[in-house]
């Protein structure tokens, strides 16, 4: 009885030790194939969040310094909060919303004008409006300050709206400089819109114009949310055109009144600029989620076609 006994110890034994290898060599498969992803996603999350979250529990220091929020969330004071309504914040907070929203609006406007003409039309110089516009986005806008000055500067002489401390003046400037980025990234949407469609509408008595609005609007909804977005966030967090070109305080915008008070490194006070930026970034917030579903779409149906 003892040796068959002995045998069938043994044997458990080794179907034991078996199912620990097999465990073993499925945790090292696991953790070659997939582990290291979760450890780099969870790498990347807090390289992502704690910024946010400092910012955040800076927002509630009461001491308007950096050096008191090492210790995350040690205070928790709405004094910054309740401080910025002494200061022009809010005046900043609407010049930076009229200046985004029409800037968005506009981009998409222009934007779209201009793809939907090179996309449906030919006409001489079509190819090398294409080209130009390729080439002259190459540049950095770093290029062309100093020529943006001098150009408000002589047109504020004649007409003081479009000439330097205006917003309209800074609403064409972004205009303009997105004008190329987008009619770019439009056009390869746009190309994937079967003419076939502009055809029938035209033969059932639809001008140019009717196709544009009510066919072909509608189906690149995609792209003009992307594009909307990109020009708001863009223009939302610009501080040195807005600087060059806004000269008193009542027309800065929040990045340019901001800025001033963290300027001065002996009277800085990051609390009171920690509140405002965390109540800064809720509009791009909010128009980020509600865009959330046309980014994807937008970015990537063009990019294959045209």
């Amino acid at each position: 009885m003892s040796a068959p006994t002995e045998t069938t110890a043994r044997e458990a034994k080794a179907s034991v030790q078996l199912d620990a290898s097999r465990r073993n060599a499925v945790r090292k498969r696991w953790a070659l194939n997939v582990g290291w992803k979760y450890l780099l996603a969870i790498v990347v999350i807090f390289y992502a969040v704690f910024p946010l979250v400092y910012i955040l529990s800076a927002s509630f220091n009461p001491g308007g310094s950096l050096s008191g929020s090492n210790s995350l969330f040690r205070a928790f004071d709405l004094g910054n909060y309740q401080a910025l309504s002494d200061t022009r914040y809010w005046t900043w907070y609407g010049n930076t919303l009229i200046v985004g929203v029409s800037a968005a609006l506009g981009a998409v406007i222009m934007g779209a004008a201009a793809a939907y003409a090179f996309s449906r039309f030919r006409f001489s110089g079509r190819r090398v409006g294409l080209t130009a516009l390729l080439i002259i986005q190459m540049f950095p806008q770093a290029l062309a300050f100093v020529a943006i000055f001098l150009m408000l500067l002589s047109i504020g002489e004649v007409f003081p709206v479009l000439g330097l401390n205006s917003k309209i003046s800074l609403i064409c400037i972004y205009l303009g400089g997105a004008l190329g980025v987008n009619t770019f990234l439009m056009y390869g949407y746009f190309n994937t819109i079967p003419q076939e469609l502009d055809e029938s509408a035209k033969i059932d008595g639809a001008t140019h114009a009717q196709i544009f609005w009510r066919i072909i609007m509608p189906l690149v909804t995609p792209i003009l949310a992307v594009v909307g977005l990109l020009a708001f966030i863009a223009s939302f967090g610009d501080y040195i055109i807005s600087k060059i070109v806004l000269v008193s305080e009542d027309n800065w915008t929040l990045a340019v009144g901001m800025f001033q008070w963290v300027s001065n490194q002996l009277s800085s006070n990051w609390g009171l600029f920690a509140a405002g930026a965390i109540l800064a970034s809720i509009p791009v917030l909010v128009l980020f989620l509600t865009l959330q579903r046309y980014i994807v779409g937008g970015l990537t149906a063009g990019s294959v076609k045209g």
